[in-house]
């Protein structure tokens, strides 16, 4: 039986692949299966998206998605849960506009990590260009563009709504809501900001899906395959997860009724995925880079990488996790079997992107953690000492491909790089380490791992 339609408007902000491979996807499950009371408008904040939206509309908001497993199987699937495109306006009055209207209960995000803008401190740091341009009254980010949205709504009297943060910030529902009431207090938006703390809620999500850059050949295995030549058409793996703690304040889908896990605590999900899954996931886009390879899985079948990524859990992240309401050597081992799908096809290019992101949020805490535990944290210390030397490569412009950082300032890194000692340098910045820049054991513990992966990466390569 088909449930009554009710207009129930979910505004999804972030064009990118991995929304319309994970979050419509569920929404899709939910229409499809009867639920037609919420629908999905999609947006961007900036123009980079355009022609992807331009395409979109012309298709209805309808896209295929195809997903393989590990033994090759692909499965291909019409996804039409997006029934509004809003395209894009400089003055992002159209996104301004769908995020004001009464029947927008919900609206999610996928920014980056870096879109965020935290310093180590979890504060919004100023300095970013961007950031200090939405303080001015611009809308470069999300919180320029929720404010605008935000300042309508209550100006139209459009009642509560849901900020959904769906992006693998440590935290992110919590981060991001501080983040906006600490942009609405410098920006001195009193009454706005007394009324986005009694009318929005923020929960924190996990969210999980393997899902590489669309590529040209996706678009002809999809034609092959369904005989419609799809330019929206993307691939993730068959592989999908979204943990969302239930918190939302005007409503929401029957997202349960399609495999979505809502609990009172997410931590002990994201604590798992961001240390296990995103640490290692840049692990191997390093190491693989640094011994040559383009993909994914061919770091993680590569004995030697993917014995470091599996020391970096076993030896450090596990003991920090225990106990734990997962079964984390599982989850280790899900995790790699995943990554080595070589049907995936997913760039070290997209994964190592990030990295001055990456470093605090998904790998000094377990830095952090093993000293106050009393242990050496030597198979973690891996991770940044690979990222160091993949930094050399990228300033002696010997990366293979263009390297795709948010936040890294060029200047500052060649600066550091050009350092009478470099690795104090690079063991000194707070932003990166947070209340171990500096100390004398951890600039040890980074030369060392640093010569010792540097020689590591002479032996695979010669």
């Amino acid at each position: 039986m088909t449930t009554p339609t009710v207009a129930h408007t979910w505004l999804h902000i972030g064009a990118g692949s991995f929304h319309r491979a994970h979050q419509a996807v569920y929404l899709h499950r939910l229409r499809e299966a009867g639920d037609t009371r919420w629908t999905l408008a999609l947006g961007n904040i900036r123009d980079d998206m355009s022609p992807l939206l331009n395409d979109l509309a012309k298709q209805q908001g309808r896209y295929t998605l195809e997903t393989v497993d590990s033994q090759g199987h692909r499965q291909y699937e019409t996804i039409r849960s997006i029934e509004r495109i809003v395209p894009w306006d400089a003055d992002l009055a159209a996104l301004t506009a769908v995020g004001a209207e009464p029947s927008t209960r919900i609206i999610s995000f996928t920014v980056t990590e870096a879109g965020y803008y935290l310093d180590q401190q979890h504060q919004l740091d100023p300095s970013y260009p961007d950031l200090a341009a939405d303080l001015a009254g611009e809308h470069r980010t999300i919180y320029g563009t929720l404010s605008a949205i935000l300042k309508q709504r209550q100006a139209q009297g459009s009642g509560p709504v849901t900020l959904l943060n769906c992006d693998n910030l440590r935290h992110n529902g919590e981060r991001f809501h501080a983040g906006l009431l600490q942009f609405l207090a410098l920006r001195g938006e009193t009454a706005l900001l007394d009324w986005v703390q009694t009318h929005t809620s923020s929960p924190n999500s996990m969210v999980d899906r393997i899902t590489p850059r669309p590529v040209p050949e996706v678009r002809a295995r999809v034609l092959a395959a369904t005989g419609v030549d799809d330019p929206c058409a993307l691939m993730g793996e068959r592989f999908i997860q979204w943990v969302i703690e239930d918190q939302f304040i005007a409503g929401r889908p029957q997202l349960e009724a399609v495999g979505v896990e809502t609990v009172q605590s997410v931590l002990p999900y994201e604590e798992a995925k961001i240390r296990i899954l995103n640490a290692t996931h840049s692990c191997i886009a390093w190491a693989g880079t640094l011994l040559g390879m383009a993909y994914i899985h061919e770091g993680t079948l590569h004995p030697a990488i993917r014995q470091l990524a599996y020391d970096y859990v076993t030896d450090d992240v596990i003991p920090c996790l225990t106990p734990s309401p997962l079964d984390l050597a599982q989850y280790r081992d899900t995790v790699l079997d995943r990554f080595g799908n070589p049907n995936i096809q997913d760039s070290n290019q997209r994964v190592a992107a990030d990295g001055y992101s990456k470093l605090p949020g998904f790998i000094a805490p377990t830095l952090q953690e093993c000293y106050r535990l009393g242990r050496e944290p030597r198979s973690t210390a891996v991770l940044p000492a690979l990222f160091f030397l993949f930094l050399q490569r990228w300033a002696k412009g010997e990366l293979p491909y263009t390297y795709q950082d948010g936040i890294q300032d060029p200047a500052a890194t060649r600066t550091m790089l050009a350092a009478a000692d470099p690795v104090a340098a690079y063991a000194a910045d707070p932003a990166l380490w947070g209340e171990l820049a500096g100390k004398p054991a951890f600039i040890a513990l980074l030369r060392e791992r640093i010569d010792h992966m540097a020689s590591w990466v002479q032996q695979h390569t010669t």
